[in-house]
C-alpha cells in the first residue's frame, strides 16, 4: 500500500542518510558535498526566519557547514543528524543576533512570529522609497537649511546647542529647520499624495 512504501522509502532515506555521516566522519569530501546539497536550502530558509536578511542566512548557511566540516569527527552516526545540525544552526543565529542586536535590521523581534512577512517586506520598500524621497528633498534645500535639518534630526541636536555651533541666533536657527521641513513636506507629498 502507499503508507507501507512511503514508510520504506524514509527508512531507506534514513539509512542511507547514516551512510552519509559515517562517510562523513572518515573525512569523505563528497559524503559532504551531498549532505550539503542536501540540507543547504531547509539551513538558508530556518535562518533566514528570524534574521530576515539574506546576506546574514547565507553567512549562518556557510558559518554551519564550516563548523560542519571541523566537527565531523565527533559526529555521532546513531544520534539524530538533523538535530545536530539545527543546534548548531541555531546557535550560530542567537551568536550573530547577539552580535548585531543594536543594527536596525535586527531591532524589532526577529523571533516574533506575529509579523506578517509580506507586510514586513511592503514596509521595508517604503522606508527604502522615503529614504530616497528625503535624499531628494535635501537636494533642494540651500546649503545653510541642509546643515541644520541634518544637526537637527539625524544628529539630535537642540536648537539652542546648533546657534551656538554656528554661530546663529535660536529663531534663525528655528526658521531653517521649518523651511527644510517644508521642502521635505512638499517633497513627499509629492511623491505619495497624503499616504505618508
Amino acid at each position: 500500500t502507499g503508507k507501507k512504501w512511503m514508510v520504506m522509502i524514509l527508512s531507506d532515506s534514513k539509512i542511507y542518510e547514516k551512510t552519509l555521516i559515517m562517510r562523513l566522519t572518515q573525512d569523505d569530501e563528497e559524503a559532504f558535498g551531498e549532505i550539503y546539497t542536501r540540507y543547504k536550502k531547509r539551513i538558508y530558509y530556518f535562518a533566514f526566519k528570524f534574521v530576515k536578511s539574506k546576506e546574514l542566512a547565507e553567512d549562518i548557511c556557510h558559518d554551519v557547514f564550516v563548523a560542519l566540516w571541523e566537527n565531523r569527527r565527533s559526529i555521532d552516526p546513531e544520534l539524530s543528524f538533523s538535530s545536530f545540525f539545527f543546534t548548531i544552526t541555531r546557535n550560530r543565529i542567537l551568536y550573530v543576533m547577539r552580535s548585531f542586536e543594536h543594527e536596525e535590521r535586527l531591532k524589532d523581534g526577529v523571533f516574533s512570529q506575529a509579523i506578517d512577512y509580506e507586510e514586513n517586506t511592503e514596509r521595508l520598500l517604503l522606508a527604502h522609497e522615503l529614504t530616497a524621497v528625503i535624499a531628494i528633498a535635501r537636494g533642494k534645500m540651500t546649503e545653510r537649511q541642509r546643515q541644520v535639518f541634518e544637526m537637527s534630526r539625524e544628529r539630535g541636536m537642540s536648537h539652542k546647542e546648533i546657534a551656538r555651533e554656528l554661530g546663529l541666533s535660536i529663531y534663525s536657527v528655528q526658521e531653517h529647520v521649518s523651511n527644510a521641513l517644508q521642502v521635505l513636506r512638499r517633497t513627499i507629498q509629492k511623491n505619495y499624495g497624503d499616504s505618508v
